[in-house]
């Protein structure tokens, strides 16, 4: 499929139409799981107050969104391009309610939710495939294990305590 931001692939396009999440880095990052809809031949995102955090998402011209298979893995990588969706706009009175009506555990009815995204500066986010898929559906050569990030809730774990004595057989 080729559309006015890019060229897409068949293979990018379906994962697209299955996709509820997508990883997505910015400026070499790392990924970040991102809710996400698929709508008018992208992905649209939505982060800001209240909602996913997505650093510098928003700023952002391009990214590279990683989608994953049927069975959970990695099936294609491929470079977007990044457009805001401006409130007030006829793009955003258009793509908002239905974004917010797709959106899990809203906290309220959808047009009060556009509206707080309007007033609280949230991000509206649509990710484009700009040109041939990174990587696709072939298996990678290496491993792809990161070692995990640092975070203020990661602790040491400490060996379960046991009341009585465990017989090895």
């Amino acid at each position: 499929m080729t559309d006015a931001d890019g060229v897409s692939t068949p293979l990018a396009d379906e994962a697209m139409k299955k996709a509820a999440v997508a990883w997505v880095s910015v400026s070499g990052g790392p990924a970040l799981a991102l809710w996400c809809m698929p709508l008018e031949g992208g992905l649209f995102v939505v982060s800001g107050p209240g909602e996913q955090s997505a650093p510098g998402l928003a700023e952002a011209a391009e990214a590279q969104v990683t989608l994953r298979g049927d069975h959970g893995g990695r099936i294609v990588t491929w470079p977007a391009r990044v457009t805001r969706v401006t409130p007030g706009t006829e793009h955003w009175d258009r793509v908002a309610p239905l974004v917010a009506a797709k959106r899990l555990n809203a906290p309220g009815p959808t047009a009060e939710l556009v509206r707080r995204w309007a007033a609280d500066g949230c991000a509206l986010t649509r990710l484009a495939p700009a040109g041939e898929p990174l990587s696709g559906a072939g298996l990678p050569t290496g491993s792809l294990a990161e070692t995990p990030r640092q975070a203020p809730v990661v602790r040491v774990t400490r060996k379960p305590f046991r009341l009585h004595r465990v017989r090895r057989r």
